[in-house]
């Protein structure tokens, strides 16, 4: 059984470690391209109230400049239109030299009044994505540096009357966070443009503040949404590249009437089209060109200052990061007249057209309205519908649109440009469109679903049926091939998902072999629509499309969506083994080893079941009152639906094949449980070795104990600690304690091993009724004095093996405490008491460990920190045993 319990806790490490490997290095290389500055980037710090500074002494606002720009600007005296940059999660101010440096060379190509002043807040490099603490405080040192910014331009002609917000991951919750500010006028702030920010839940919820924070933005922006209408938000997520952030997580949860609410991915945006990491979004110069283009398009000429037309914005916007028609923003679609003579024109019967055209064209197509013999003096644009791709520009536009329509005019007036080809074509879509089954993701990509395409025409349609969830990944094979070798357009590959802009693009030449991974960031919110494979053929060539289903990539969406719940299947995990042990001990009166244990707890149907059974009573009427009743919290689930339900304030919890997902999420946390314990083991074994010169041989098993009243002195040294100072840090002292007494034992473990002289355990069990019953040090004597018996060493490895199970659950207690110990290390020099705390102990009236088994599967998988909260339940539990 032992080698079967190895093999099996070694697959399940095997899937975990080809999980993470996809998740980390089976996406694309970056081909984001880099931003360079071209001058020595300086950042002047701009001097804030010095109320505002004694309240955030750790917090500055900062000035972006470069070479002369950095010199005109040192007595701050502006003109230009304000941006203000907010840095996440540990970030740095000194990240916005992208975004200014870009600005700053636009600005000098314009050569005119226009330009951008762009500011920065060194939020001193906070962990706030795992401690929400200070969240609050970075939301009202935001609120004092936009009055700050404006007060800069009281002697300007033309004064804005607004900052641009550019939050990169947590700077975009702060950003949308002001807004919640009781005394905060939201004309301030007009448009907020959000980069891989976390808006539907926080990646980790190590604390309940952070989830505080989320519920007030979150209840601020749905209860005020008419009060919100005039501002604009517009958030971009970084794709598959971005394992720290969940693109899902990017999306806003907005009413899906406000036009000005707008998410997108980097791949699908016009001229960027790349995946992009957490960091690199803030400077790929892909995503920067398009943020600076819209910026300088959003300024109005007349002012010098960003627009306060929201329909306007809401259009820029659209143009450079959804679409991209050839038609700049404000276009009035008016009809056209033509006076070009005779000669210039040539019609054109055929179905397909091959023309040489310039190479710079705005409007370039256009139906024909009205004739006067061979010549079109009437047309209306039709180029708006234009839509930009890789490798070229593409337009389709249907019959009914072309009624009083008589010919389709293509611009070709300017010759004298570089060339390129135009192709038409007309097709019915029925015809172009074909469905087509993906296999079931347990296939393990051994089957498969192909079709082939004679290329009839220019655009072919997929319909891939059944492929609309997140934990879904397939590899597409696309062979192309040509019975006609000639110079043809490349061939342009788009998976389209019709619920999220989310679009990615591959680019092939013709013929050629191309392997496409197609993962989904957000599962589909109702059931009338599947992801859409979009092939710009070349025509009359042949297309064989092969989708399979990719196991590993499979694991690695599992575990980008769910890898942070790991941490609460691992306290499943450690409890259910402790619960192990204690049945044991009960039973044959000594523990088991570790890995043993271990094995003998994986009993899922005594924590899934009940869980089933729980949601589904609580999708009864009566029930779910009861429970709202008695002031229960919701059941957590996990997030593997679409964006509408990752919140954390679902008021029906679903009884649905997510849960399914759980189990392996219990098998993956038992593995990393087994050997991180065995791993442990043997850090202890060791170590014991390098320490046991420094200690005088013991074979007491109460080796490293301190007395009653040494103990009590510690507790009460701990709490004030933990109370003047961080609870975090208590925790860690008394963690360093507890394995301290473990090496101990290990020693003395050691020690009685190379003993020679024990008393066989029959001998001292016959004897022992002369001794105290808890003192097993005595046997029969020799020459007056006590021999040491065999119930000794047995009673030493008990306790190690008890205490191995106890230290590993207090490590796992520390590490998801230890992000308040790090702000709290990291603002040491701003006072020694971290304010607010996270309390580890909260007054949790269970009293089995299974029922804590079946909360912490229920209430914690969305709420990270209640794991401690169970933890130190089933901790206090084991204590208060040891006294009965």
């Amino acid at each position: 059984m032992r080698s079967v319990t190895f093999a099996f806790f070694g697959f399940a490490l095997g899937l975990l470690l080809v999980g993470l490997w996809e998740l980390l290095f089976g996406v694309e290389k970056n081909r984001c391209s880099m931003t360079y500055m071209f001058e020595v980037p300086e950042y002047r710090r701009v001097q804030l109230p010095k109320r505002v500074s004694r309240q955030f002494p750790s917090y500055r606002l900062y000035l972006y400049g470069e070479g002369a720009y950095a010199q005109e600007t040192r007595g701050l005296k502006l003109v230009g239109a304000p941006v203000l940059f907010l840095p996440g999660n540990a970030g740095s101010y000194k990240q916005a030299r992208s975004l200014g440096s870009v600005a700053l060379r636009k600005a000098e190509n314009l050569d005119g009044r226009i330009h951008l002043n762009v500011f920065t807040i060194d939020f001193n490099e906070e962990l706030v994505a795992l401690y929400g603490g200070s969240l609050r405080r970075q939301t009202q040192f935001l609120h004092e540096s936009v009055k700050a910014i404006l007060r800069l331009y009281k002697e300007s002609p033309e004064p804005p009357t607004s900052v641009v917000l550019v939050g990169h991951s947590m700077g975009g919750v702060v950003a949308r966070a002001l807004f919640t500010l009781p005394r905060f006028d939201p004309r301030l702030v007009s448009l907020i443009i959000t980069q891989a920010s976390p808006h539907q839940a926080p990646v980790l919820s190590l604390d309940p503040y952070i989830l505080e924070f989320y519920s007030s933005v979150r209840h601020h922006w749905a209860t005020r949404a008419q009060n919100l209408l005039n501002v604009t938000v517009l958030s971009v997520g970084g794709g598959y590249l971005d394992v720290q952030v969940p693109t899902a997580l990017t999306a806003l949860s907005c009413p899906k009437e406000d036009p000005n609410k707008m998410s997108v991915v980097v791949t699908a945006v016009p001229r960027a089209w790349v995946s992009t990491d957490h960091i690199s979004i803030v400077w790929c110069k892909e995503l920067v060109l398009a943020t600076v283009r819209a910026f300088f398009d959003l300024i109005e000429p007349e002012t010098a200052q960003f627009t306060e037309n929201p329909e306007k914005r809401k259009n820029v916007l659209n143009y450079h990061f959804f679409r991209h028609p050839v038609l700049l923003p404000g276009v009035l679609d008016a009809p056209v007249t033509f006076s070009a003579p005779l000669e210039a024109w040539t019609e054109i019967n055929s179905l397909r057209l091959f023309y040489s055209a310039p190479k710079e064209m705005t409007s370039w197509l256009y139906g024909c309205t009205k004739m006067t013999g061979p010549v079109c003096v009437q047309a209306v644009d039709l180029s708006s519908d234009t839509a930009l791709l890789p490798a070229y520009k593409s337009v389709t536009v249907t019959i009914d649109d072309l009624q009083s329509v008589s010919h389709l005019i293509i611009d070709a007036s300017n010759l004298s440009g570089v060339q390129f080809v135009v192709e038409c074509e007309l097709q019915r879509e029925a015809k172009l469109t074909i469905s087509l089954q993906v296999p079931h993701v347990l296939s393990f990509g051994l089957t498969g679903s192909d079709v082939v395409i004679n290329s009839s025409g220019l655009l072919h349609t997929l319909k891939l049926q059944d492929f609309h969830q997140v934990y879904q990944a397939f590899k597409i094979t696309i062979m192309s091939h040509c019975k006609i070798s000639k110079e043809r357009l490349p061939s342009v590959y788009r998976l389209r998902v019709p619920w999220f802009h989310e679009d990615s693009f591959a680019m092939a030449s013709v013929p050629s072999h191309t392997e496409i991974y197609s993962m989904l960031q957000t599962s589909r919110p109702d059931n009338s629509s599947s992801a859409l494979l979009q092939l710009h053929t070349a025509p009359n060539c042949q297309y064989k499309v092969s989708v399979r289903t990719s196991f590993p990539k499979v694991l690695g969406q599992i575990l980008q969506i769910c890898g942070p719940l790991l941490p609460v299947y691992c306290g499943l995990v450690l409890i259910l083994m402790i619960r192990t042990q204690l049945n044991s001990i009960k039973s044959s009166g000594h523990p088991l080893e570790m890995q043993e244990a271990l094995s003998k707890s994986l009993q899922l149907h005594k924590l899934e079941v009940p869980i089933f059974c729980m949601l589904f009573l609580l999708r009864q009427s009566w029930f779910h009152e009861l429970w709202s009743t008695l002031s229960l919290p919701e059941v957590d689930v996990l997030p593997l639906n679409t964006v509408e339900y990752i919140s954390h304030e679902s008021k029906a919890p679903q009884l649905e094949w997510t849960r399914l997902v759980s189990p392996l999420l219990f098998v993956l946390g038992a593995a990393i449980t087994f050997w991180g314990s065995a791993v442990f083991r043997l850090f202890v074994f060791f170590l014991s070795f390098i320490l046991a010169p420094l200690h005088r041989p013991s074979v007491s098993r109460y080796s490293g104990t301190l007395g009653l009243r040494a103990q009590l002195l510690v507790v009460l040294f701990l709490s004030l600690l933990g109370s003047f100072t961080c609870g975090a840090l208590a925790l860690l002292l008394c963690c360093f304690l507890h394995f301290y007494r473990l090496l101990r034992l290990q020693m003395t473990e050691r020690s009685l091993s190379h003993v020679l002289n024990l008393v066989p355990q029959k001998v001292s069990q016959s004897t022992e009724n002369g001794f105290p019953a808890n003192d097993h040090s005595k046997g029969k004597e020799c020459n007056g004095n006590p021999l040491l018996s065999e119930s000794v060493l047995q009673d030493v490895r008990d306790d190690l093996q008890l205490h191995l199970c106890l230290s590993t659950m207090l490590t796992l207690t520390m590490m998801l405490s230890t992000p308040s110990l790090i702000h709290w290390r990291h603002n040491f020099r701003h006072g020694i008491h971290l304010d607010p705390d996270p309390k580890l102990m909260q007054n949790l009236t269970l009293h089995l460990l299974l029922p804590l088994c079946l909360g912490m599967l229920a209430f914690c998988p969305l709420h990270l920190y209640r794991v401690t909260y169970f933890l130190s339940a089933a901790l206090s539990l084991l204590v208060c045993s040891c006294y009965f």
